[in-house]
This record gives C-alpha cells, structure tokens and sequence, in this order.
C-alpha cells in the first residue's frame, strides 16, 4: 500500500500561483470545449493529435465535458488503435491535473460530502493504486480523485503516472472496441 501522508501547506506565493493558473486551464479548457463541439468534426482530419487535444481538453473541464472515450473509439476504427489509446490517454491524464491544481490550491472550495470523503481516505490509504483504479474505470467520480489527490499534495509526477497509466489502458480498450466495432459492420 502506498499510503500518503499530508505534507505542510506550501507558501502563499506558490499557492497564488496555482491558483491563477487552474483558473486559467479551467477557462480556457471550458473555452478550448464549446469550440470543440462546435468543429469536432474538422477536428478529426487532425488524427492523432485531435485525440490528444480532445483527450486533454474533454478531461480539464468538467463544466462542458467533451465526449473524450467516444472519440478514443471512433479514431480507433479508423487509426491504429493502440496508438489511439497511447495518445487519448496521455491527453485525458494531463487534462486531469485541472482538478489536481484545484485540489491543492483551494482546498476551501472542494465539497466534502461523504463520496469525496470516501474517495479522499482511500486516496490516503492506497495512493498511487487509487489513482490508478479510478482513471482505468470509466465513471465521473475521477475530478473528485484528483483534486483529493492535490488536497493531500500527492507528488505531482506519482498522481501523472498513475492517472496516465489508467487512462492509457481505458483507451486502448475503447479504441479496439471501435476498430472491432467498426470492422463487423
């Protein structure tokens, strides 16, 4: 078990900082979405990297979700899907550390209600595994994961590694289920 122990608050300059910065991901992954909707289809000329880009941004913002593992599945049908996979879950763990920066910059915001709760001991209790497991199962219950994980200043790269290796698997999954999906018909 990787048990994580809360560290001391970091310094009022630090914290200002990421604070303006999740409120500028925040804005402009909100932004970076309604575009999306509105050109999703000129988008997908872009292969591999329109994956990555509506990975990333489909998991920065939770305020206009972009339909990140649909479009893992459908790129799958038409490109390599384990490279579909690679990239969509590379995107959608980067996205992620939105909530993460929210996590450790306004604690102050988060609702402590009972599922946060439960996810927040077990994120203490088994760290990395935790992370791993809810950014491997599809569910909306991830942003609460990480932005536990920031308020208990889990190490930045140990909270990326996790969510990306989760992410990386969920995608490969969804994109073999479009290439198979799509090669019955």
């Amino acid at each position: 078990m990787d048990e994580q122990q809360p560290t001391s608050p970091p310094s009022r300059r630090r914290l200002r900082i990421v604070q303006v910065l999740t409120l500028l991901i925040v804005l402009g992954a909100s932004i970076g979405a309604v575009y999306l909707r509105d050109h999703i289809q000129e988008l997908a000329s872009f292969g591999y990297l329109a994956v990555f880009i509506v990975g990333l941004v489909s998991n920065a913002t939770v305020i206009l979700p972009l339909p990140g593992l649909a479009v893992s599945s459908l790129m799958g049908g038409v490109f390599d899907p384990w490279l579909v996979g690679i990239v969509g879950g590379i995107g959608q763990g980067l996205g992620e550390l939105s909530g993460y920066m929210v996590g450790y910059s306004s604690q102050k915001l988060v609702d402590r209600g009972s599922t946060y709760e439960f996810i927040y001991t077990r994120m203490q209790r088994y760290g990395m595994l935790a992370i791993f497991v809810l950014a491997l199962v599809p569910n909306p219950l991830f942003d609460m994961g990480g932005i536990a994980a920031g308020a208990l200043r889990f190490p930045v790269w140990k909270f990326l590694v996790a969510c990306i290796a989760g992410k990386i698997i969920k995608n490969v999954l969804f994109a073999w289920g479009g290439y198979l999906g799509l090669r019955r018909l």
